[in-house]
């Protein structure tokens, strides 16, 4: 059975099988509904149900209240219709944002290789071409592990039947372990995409100044990258963090687009050098770094940051003191299901991502 729900305030109409939630629905026809976690804890994608029945499904109490619950308010990623749905959402869409719909594919395995000792690169060739746009991220399904896991897209959208991820090996990760220890070269995965509203917003001239940690470098790998590619011609700037020397991974690639484009500048910035490292490069946590480059005045720019939430935060304290809001901030957090539901919350200091 297939049940049509209404979104409102735009008036589109999508086609929601039996047993599927409406955020995957929408976004698999297409449709923009605002969303972050994915199943239930951060309440990014309530949305107020005004005509019709749904199973709430399993919606956390936290995200969603008892008095809301009864104001007939749902999560679009756990809620399932029963009947025909009229639903009002809080949608404000990017008009850098493109909207490529979700799909399903098998990725084949054909190549693995350490980055760092506890980041690998994994490189899948997709059974069909995936559109999306450079920042967003893939879900990956891993045997025997419940669920699916997230990881950004590294490479660039004009290989689109190719995907290289960034794998941070996390301490107790069920899924991380398994890619780490188990998966090989020639295993094949289920992965669908594109997910996510982290991209460039090409349409504003504003320099771009990148702050990545850890295998939060990838997202940003894909932005410069394609917008080195299409000529973007306004100033780049990279922030990439790592403890020591060893954790830096990809610098030479980054030293070498420094030198084929003059409007793209790396900082790397190392917390923890160690002796034999030989480090003359800034050394202290990346939010500094960019402090040291910019003498603390980031106006004029857009930001864009990924990496674990402390960095993240870090970060967005470094940019508002030297006069960069909300508006001109962008960000993807990297969270582990380790992480629990509390740090998939919303930065304190914004009201919205």
């Amino acid at each position: 059975m297939t049940y049509e729900v209404t979104v409102e305030p735009t008036g589109d109409v999508i086609e929601v099988e039996e047993g599927q939630t409406i955020l995957d629905a929408a976004l698999r026809q297409g449709v923009w509904l605002p969303f972050a976690c994915g199943h239930g804890t951060c309440a990014t994608c309530k949305v107020q149900v005004l005509e019709g029945d749904a199973d709430i499904g399993n919606a956390s109490p936290f995200a969603l209240m008892d008095v809301e619950r009864e104001e007939g308010k749902v999560l679009a990623c756990c809620c399932k219709p029963e009947s025909d749905l009229v639903i009002e959402a809080d949608i404000d869409v990017d008009p850098d944002f493109v909207g490529f719909p979700v799909r399903d594919f098998v990725g084949t395995v054909t190549g693995i290789r350490d980055l760092s000792p506890t980041i690998k690169g994994i490189w899948f060739q997709l059974d069909h071409g995936m559109e999306f746009q450079a920042g967003q991220y893939i879900n990956l399904s891993i045997p025997g592990v419940e669920g699916t896991r997230a990881f950004s897209i590294a490479n660039r959208p004009s290989d689109s039947e190719m995907l290289e991820l960034h794998v941070r090996k996390v301490p107790g990760g069920v899924g991380t372990t398994w890619l780490h220890e188990q998966l090989e070269v020639g295993q094949k995965l289920e992965i669908s995409g594109p997910y996510g509203q982290f991209f460039v917003r090409k349409s504003d001239p504003q320099g771009a100044i990148f702050i990545a940690g850890g295998s939060g470098l990838s997202s940003p790998q894909s932005m410069i990258m394609d917008m080195l590619e299409g000529g973007d011609e306004r100033p780049i700037y990279l922030f990439q963090g790592a403890r020591n020397l060893d954790e830096l991974y990809n610098r030479e690639l980054f030293e070498q687009l420094q030198r084929e484009h003059e409007n793209f500048h790396y900082i790397p910035a190392l917390n923890e050098p160690q002796p034999a490292d030989k480090w003359e490069g800034f050394k202290g946590f990346v939010h500094e770094a960019a402090m040291d480059y910019f003498d603390n005045r980031f106006s004029g720019h857009k930001a864009y940051l990924c990496g674990p939430p402390p960095m993240i935060d870090a970060a967005i304290t470094a940019l508002m003191q030297g006069r960069l809001f909300e508006r001109d901030i962008h960000m993807e957090r990297f969270v582990t299901a380790a992480d629990g539901a509390e740090e998939q919350n919303r930065s304190a200091l914004f009201k919205r991502i």
